[in-house]
């Protein structure tokens, strides 16, 4: 059986990462994913937030996704995100400043406030703090 897998994290602006991986985690569309070597084929959306994966050498990354879908298919992972980035590349005071934002604008009852857009910015922002807590723990 084999022990590593190919993996592609692709957003619409260029291809993030390629290579042979252990492992790897995500949050999916009827919740958390970890997937192995021999995984069963399957396609599902991602929900925003932090996508792990294991290297070769053990070695873990970490990247943030805002949605999209993650495609296995005869050893090989696709994630097809829409926006992807390296957790290490996140602006933290940005990502909070953004929260604060959102936060602020679902917390007004003004009537020309479109709530799904908001909800949205707040799942984002939130899930962007989720993979900085990620990278933190895996930096201890």
């Amino acid at each position: 059986m084999a022990t590593t897998m190919y993996c592609e994290i692709v957003s619409a602006e260029k291809e993030l990462f390629s290579g042979n991986i252990k492992c790897l985690t995500a949050v999916g569309s009827i919740g958390g994913l970890g997937i192995y070597p021999g995984h069963t084929p399957l396609l599902t959306g991602i929900q925003p937030g932090p996508i792990s994966i294991t290297m070769e050498d053990d070695e873990q990354e970490i990247f943030f996704a805002s949605g999209g879908f993650i495609e296995i298919q005869g050893g090989v992972i696709t994630i097809l995100a829409d926006t992807a980035i390296r957790a290490e590349d996140i602006d933290e005071a940005q990502a909070q400043e953004a929260q604060a934002a959102a936060e602020k604008a679902h917390s007004e009852t003004a009537a020309d406030i479109d709530f799904s857009v908001v909800a949205a910015q707040l799942a984002e922002a939130r899930a962007q703090q989720r993979t900085i807590d990620e990278l933190r723990k895996l930096r201890r």
